[in-house]
């Protein structure tokens, strides 16, 4: 869980009050200004999950290449080799 995430429950929770708030004293502004900051706090949860996938699937793809390169380091210094040859011929302009 992230800041996105945290952040985005405690705006969604905030929107409810208001929402139930505005109902109550018949406050349609009030009200509304809840329903937004729900929708609000739905969203930034979303971002914060996806940033959460993210940050899983960037940390397991590194141990991933870790462990090919312990078992395979032959296989893995050719492969850094043609990239890098890769890289300098595209910095110089050839193809």
């Amino acid at each position: 869980m992230n800041e996105d995430t945290l952040k985005g429950s405690g705006r969604d929770l905030t929107g409810k009050v208001k929402e139930a708030a505005g109902t109550a004293v018949g406050n349609d502004s009030l009200k509304g200004e809840g329903i937004a900051d729900q929708l609000a706090g739905k969203a930034q949860k979303a971002i914060g999950s996806v940033k959460d996938v993210v940050a899983g699937e960037a940390g397991s793809t590194v141990e991933r290449f870790k462990q090919f390169a312990r078992e395979k380091p032959f296989a893995t210094a050719t492969a850094i080799g043609i990239v890098g040859i890769a890289l300098l011929n595209t910095l110089r302009g050839k193809k």
